[in-house]
């Protein structure tokens, strides 16, 4: 009986070392060979929480030193200097006022046709730099004439003649008519007026020619009215 209590305390001694033992171990936190227990945090699954650290980035690597555009940038479009623009010459759209056709403006010239026989022809160029109005039909004299050659009033056009610069009008001058009994006349010389809106001279407007050859004329020519083509002129 005695010796039951006496194993039963002994025991109970051996367990209470063993506990201290333990609670001592716990305390000082190390491991059987005396260094410091690692402590790692254990995930549900039992595994390391903490993920590998990432590779350092090398130097090299492109992203250093450039960087991707975003997907939605758009590409700079190269824009020219200002100071290589080259202006464009300014131009004046406003059409310039048309002026009445005369000696100062114009070129006049006188030659003789074959065609139709006893016919000159009278060419007047625009020289200026507007448009210019050939109102009826040259004013004419031979020589410095006292009277005005006569105008064939059949021949006026359905408009005035407007010549653009550098554009022609033309007059047939029909030399002599039906024979009269009268002795033609001789001239070198020939004196073109210009007549106004009004069918009036146009003051120093008149151009001296000198006529081709010997030039015969009589009473019974005439002179057209300005005409835009030469073909019209000479059908009279």
């Amino acid at each position: 009986m005695r010796s039951n209590r006496i194993r039963t305390t002994v025991l109970a001694a051996t367990a209470l070392l063993a506990a201290l033992s333990l609670t001592a171990c716990n305390g000082d936190d190390v491991t059987d060979t005396g260094k410091p227990a690692a402590s790692p945090t254990a995930d549900q699954d039992g595994g390391q929480s903490k993920e590998p650290s990432a590779p350092a980035k090398d130097s090299t690597s492109p992203t250093d030193t450039e960087s991707e555009p975003a997907a939605d940038a758009k590409p700079k479009v190269p824009t020219a200097d200002p100071a290589t623009k080259t202006k464009a010459p300014a131009t004046d759209s406003k059409p310039k006022t048309a002026v009445t056709c005369d000696g100062s403006n114009t070129k006049v010239t006188v030659t003789k046709v074959s065609r139709p026989v006893n016919h000159l022809l009278l060419t007047a160029t625009n020289t200026g730099d507007r448009p210019c109005y050939a109102y009826y039909a040259p004013m004419l004299r031979f020589d410095g004439a006292q009277a005005v050659f006569q105008v064939n009033r059949d021949s006026q056009p359905q408009a005035v003649v407007t010549l653009d610069p550098g554009q022609s009008a033309y007059a047939a001058i029909s030399l002599t008519g039906e024979p009269n009994g009268k002795k033609p006349f001789t001239s070198k010389h020939l004196g073109v007026t210009f007549a106004d809106r009004s069918n009036g001279p146009v003051n120093s407007s008149t151009a001296e020619l000198t006529l081709p050859g010997t030039t015969y004329w009589d009473d019974n020519g005439f002179v057209t009215y300005w005409q835009s083509e030469m073909d019209d002129a000479l059908t009279y």
